[in-house]
């Protein structure tokens, strides 16, 4: 053995070896109860993020049944992060002087494909150098044509049972990078605007948004507000900056009498609550601001300017004409932005396709309250039930091209829909004429990745939808519980009539040395990669483990890897020591040698080695990461290391039998209890060991007292 461990020299060989050796891939056996655990699918296009490392977790889990015995899947997969992957070859193309609109549909798809494709590489070697034991004959992309069948059929049966409907309404756009986003999808930011209140015929009325007076359509008060109870139900008119209009009155609840004034303006294509009120009131509805960001024709010479500089001026111009009663600069309340580039959204009125949540929130629910998905932590129950109870009809319509294209067509004689499995309809559902132009929209990624366990398993070997669904753990960050954990719970039950999952692991998130988030801007970012070429992956791997309990965040520092990168530098010595101390074949410790045991060194830590092994079981079972990683480490360093191999010097060092059997047998079972957390070393390690059978680490037996 070389003086000191090399990280470098060792996991791409061994990576290797258990690839190419098979021992990723399960056999099925019909007598036992797998164990399937399905990848988070990562972005097939962008390099991993020290988020992605805590896919470790996961690795344990799999490391762990696979020496179990258990038929063990780990399956990988890439995801085609619609929206994501179009944002960032935006940029790049931005960056050549080029723009999506300089293309047609066809051309800029496969723009985006071969740019994926050519990066979805890096990715998964990226997987391969964590040591991430994955079932790579099973590996699958969400844009495989036997994915997009599925997510075309599970439309269509949402559709066929009234579960989709196509509606014109409000949606969260995002005028810069041109596409709707659900409410889940929606950042809320707090910010400081001025509060105008303006002069509106009778009334003085409060709004931070004076560019959308071109699109109002009527006046609100609260019915049980006495001011201006007997105003309910007249016309107004109105001295505006384009001349005089008129608008009516209408009482209703939605309008809070204390703020501002207590009198509103309703603008039903520019505001959810207008939106509404705008319904129950059978009000007209004008669109001021475009797709683009750009005030419309409506606005008079004011249109084609940004709405930014187009408040800024209408608020000079009301002042000017004496129709601003004053202003607070002040006012504080919370605006909608677009989680990619911060644009503040836009509620415009665009027909999309929903899906109507409740009877898939309710099923969802009853199976949470019947226990078929156990929740790590199990706080985590009450918050999956909440955002359960109070989702939203979901918008699934995304104006991107990049992604799953809505089998949806419609006929431009009758304008009526007709929803396919995909396949392109020979002629319109309702009048029969053939004249059908496709929906140009794509899905929302997550209405995709919501399928992905059922779609998974049903596309990749014959066999393994029956044997491996319903799957055994979801392990994932809390952050995404809403968008994808919850969506997963509704269609997976939707679609197959059982959970996706039996139980759900969530893991914390991981923010830097001082528990601030990692972004660029503060360069406070770990790149992942870098550690493990710098510290070994192990280190870094075991770090993310060490000292952090499922469902919190943790700090993650340099220090703490180069930590466990000590502790595997010590697991070398250990094995150093033991390959130098050993000389001879000696026999193997067994039950005959225990009973024979009489040095009390001997049968001191072979008793606290049944202990270690007990207590790391009962930990992994119970999904207790951190707890078994810490009692592996104590036991390694402070009480073989520190104190065994101490007290015991002199008897290795004159060949003591059965302190050096002893000695081999306590440090086999611990490369063993460690080899989920610390793969690569612990493999190089047990195959190093004077009398290894030959047989792997990675498919040896799991140790028992």
């Amino acid at each position: 053995m070389d003086k000191a461990y090399n990280p470098a020299a060792v996991e791409g060989k061994i990576y290797e070896l258990w690839e190419q050796g098979g021992y990723f891939t399960p056999k099925i056996d019909k007598k036992k109860k797998p164990f399937t655990v399905l990848l988070p699918p990562p972005n097939a296009n962008a390099d991993l993020h020290l988020g992605h490392a805590m896919y470790v977790v996961e690795d344990i889990m799999i490391r762990y049944h696979r020496m179990k015995g258990d038929p063990t899947l780990w399956l990988p997969g890439a995801d085609h992060a619609g929206f994501e992957t179009q944002y960032v070859y935006e940029k790049q193309l931005a960056k050549e002087g080029k723009s999506r609109f300089d293309f047609d549909r066809e051309t800029l798809y496969k723009m985006i494909w071969d740019f994926v494709q050519a990066n979805r590489g890096n990715m998964e070697n990226q997987l391969r150098r964590l040591g991430f034991s994955l079932d790579w004959s099973r590996n699958i992309f969400t844009l495989d044509p036997k994915i997009i069948a599925i997510v075309h059929q599970t439309f269509k049966k949402l559709y066929d049972d009234g579960l989709v409907y196509r509606a014109a309404g409000l949606v969260n756009y995002c005028t810069r990078d041109g596409t709707s986003f659900s409410d889940l999808e929606v950042v809320h930011v707090e910010q400081t605007d001025p509060l105008y209140y303006m002069k509106y015929g009778p009334f003085v009325l409060a709004t931070v948004r004076p560019e959308t007076k071109f699109g109002d359509t009527a006046v609100a008060v609260n019915p049980k507000d006495k001011r201006y109870k007997e105003w309910i139900g007249k016309e107004i008119t109105v001295e505006g900056l384009l001349g005089p209009f008129k608008v009516k009155v209408v009482g209703d609840a939605a309008i809070d009498p204390t703020f501002g004034t207590g009198v509103a303006k309703v603008t039903p294509a520019h505001d959810f609550t207008d939106f509404d009120i705008g319904k129950r009131h059978n009000l007209p509805m004008k669109q001021v601001i475009s797709f683009d960001g750009r005030l419309t024709d409506l606005a008079g010479h004011y249109k084609g300017m940004k709405v930014k500089a187009a408040r800024e001026l209408i608020a000079k111009d009301l002042e000017a004409k004496g129709l601003l009663d004053h202003v607070d600069p002040t006012y504080t309340h919370t605006v909608a932005t677009c989680y990619k580039c911060g644009n503040v959204l836009e509620p415009l009125p665009l027909a999309q396709w929903h899906v109507k949540v409740k009877p898939l929130t309710d099923k969802a629910k009853q199976a949470i309250k019947q226990k078929k998905i156990a929740f790590i932590p199990k706080r985590f129950e009450k918050i999956v039930t909440m955002w359960l109870t109070n989702f939203h009809d979901w918008n699934i319509s995304r104006q991107i091209v990049w992604g799953i294209r809505i089998p949806a067509w419609q006929c431009k004689d009758c304008s009526a829909w007709t929803v396919t499995r995909g396949e392109m309809p020979r002629s319109c559902v309702t009048c029969g004429k053939s004249n059908l132009v496709q929906d140009t929209d794509n899905f929302d990624t997550w209405f995709s990745s919501g399928q992905w366990p059922a779609a998974t398993l049903k596309t990749t070997k014959p066999g393994d939808f029956d044997y491996f669904y319903p799957t055994s753990v979801m392990e994932t960050a809390y952050d995404i519980l809403a968008v994808w954990v919850c969506r997963m719970i509704m269609l997976g039950l939707y679609a197959t009539g059982e959970v996706p999952f039996r139980t759900v692991y969530f893991h914390g998130l991981v923010r830097d040395s001082k528990g601030q988030k990692m972004s660029k801007s503060k360069g406070n970012v770990i790149n992942p990669l870098k550690m493990a070429d710098q510290y070994g992956a192990d280190a870094l791997r075991f770090s993310l483990v060490f000292g952090t309990a499922a469902g919190n965040d943790q700090s993650v520092s340099e220090d703490k890897i180069r930590g466990m990168r000590n502790f595997a530098n010590k697991l070398w010595n250990i094995g150093r020591f033991i390959n130098l101390s050993i000389q001879k074949n000696i026999p193997f410790y067994d039950d005959a040698m225990h009973k024979k045991l009489t040095i009390a060194h001997d049968k001191r830590i072979i008793s606290e080695l049944n202990m270690l092994v007990a207590g790391v079981t009962k930990n992994m079972e119970g999904y207790r990461y951190s707890d078994a990683a810490k009692k592996i480490y104590d036991f390694a360093w402070h009480r073989l290391a520190d104190v065994h191999l101490e007290k015991n010097k002199e008897r290795f060092a004159a060949g003591d039998t059965q302190a050096l059997a002893v000695l081999r047998h306590v440090f086999f079972m611990i490369l063993k209890l460690l080899h989920p957390f610390m793969p690569f070393v612990t493999e190089e390690l047990y195959q190093k060991m004077p009398g290894w059978d030959g047989t792997p680490l990675i498919v040896s037996r799991w140790p028992k007292t």
